[in-house]
């Protein structure tokens, strides 16, 4: 998975590194600009920098938060797939499923893995009380 993140940002980061004008230095050679031949390096550190601030780190705690909200999960717990469906946590079995009860004596056994957090919680939440 890391892997397929981080091709497209290599990708999108050599091209922009292509596209800084070379340096005109004259005869002599020399960078122009006050960072000299570290100017790319330090724009292509930049880039990479906020790449991970705004992309990889937020998704990484995205999928921490769902793993924990997953392992916690237990019997009588009502819940909500990311197919819509709606029950209450029967039984938690140890290979990955939970068999789902949708209507009384109705089951359903689907994986964990399959159980939306945000429905989840949306479902869970207390309503307010009215006055």
């Amino acid at each position: 998975m890391r892997n397929r993140t981080l091709l497209p940002l290599l990708t999108f980061v050599l091209f922009l590194s292509s596209c800084v004008p070379p340096t005109s230095g004259g005869a002599t050679g020399k960078p122009s600009g006050p960072l000299g031949d570290y100017g790319s390096l330090l724009f292509m550190g930049m880039i990479i920098l906020v790449f991970w601030l705004f992309f990889i780190r937020p998704q990484a705690k995205k999928q921490k938060e769902q793993k924990k909200f997953i392992d916690e999960m237990g019997k009588g717990d009502k819940i909500v797939t990311v197919a819509g469906i709606h029950g209450t946590i029967n039984k938690v079995n140890d290979d990955g499923t939970i068999q789902l009860e949708v209507s009384p004596g109705s089951y359903l056994k689907i994986e964990r893995s399959a159980i939306s957090m945000d429905w989840t919680a949306a479902l869970n939440k207390p309503t307010p009380e009215k006055k």
